[in-house]
């Protein structure tokens, strides 16, 4: 079974905020050992701050990875621009870049099949131009993904998600990619700077 950190736990809020907040959370940890415990209890007390260290070095690292909001604007507005067939190509040729082995399947509720390390995942992206994505099309690749006995759904979209289809994803462990994480998948293959990665 595959551990997962609770969504509003300290650790994964501390991931998703600035690396600097983490280091200050282990610098006043250390202060307060040294001034409030006896001498002998100090240095355990001031070992208690390694986690939010970690916590520091792996939000930095994520941090240092992410493109800038400047970027990801860019990105999603030259993504924007893209006929279907360009920006199918360039997905495609995103998730063979992250190690997968994509199959183009050109069936209404996905478009694509994908395995890596033995687990199958169905992606959706069809209607990735759409202002606004209601349940309809996740419930489509859910039947999809059922069908086919996928371990995984994906669904890509430029648009708003709205609430009850989010709900839906996050109750059928439907994964969606927007936004920065679309960005960050495609950086480098859109756009006047495209080059191959």
């Amino acid at each position: 079974m595959k551990l997962q950190m609770a969504k509003d736990s300290l650790f994964a809020v501390l991931l998703r905020s600035p690396w600097w907040i983490s280091v200050a959370v282990a610098a006043g940890i250390v202060a307060l050992a040294r001034l409030a415990l006896p001498e002998e209890y100090r240095l355990v007390g001031m070992l208690t701050a390694l986690p939010f260290l970690g916590i520091a070095a792996m939000a930095g690292w994520k941090q240092l990875r992410s493109p800038s909001a400047a970027r990801v604007a860019s990105t999603l507005e030259a993504t924007a621009a893209l006929s279907w067939r360009e920006f199918n190509d360039a997905l495609e040729e995103a998730f063979r870049h992250d190690g997968y082995a994509v199959t183009r399947l050109g069936k209404p509720a996905a478009d694509f099949e994908m395995v890596k390390s033995g687990r199958t995942s169905l992606v959706s992206c069809k209607r990735w131009k759409a202002a606004s994505t209601g349940v309809e099309p996740l419930r489509e690749l859910h039947a999809a993904g059922e069908a086919r006995a996928s371990d995984e759904n994906v669904y890509v979209t430029l648009g708003a998600v709205t609430d009850n289809a989010r709900r839906f994803a996050t109750e059928k462990r439907i994964r969606l990619i927007q936004g920065a994480e679309l960005a960050s998948l495609l950086r480098g293959r859109v756009g006047t700077g495209k080059r191959a990665a």
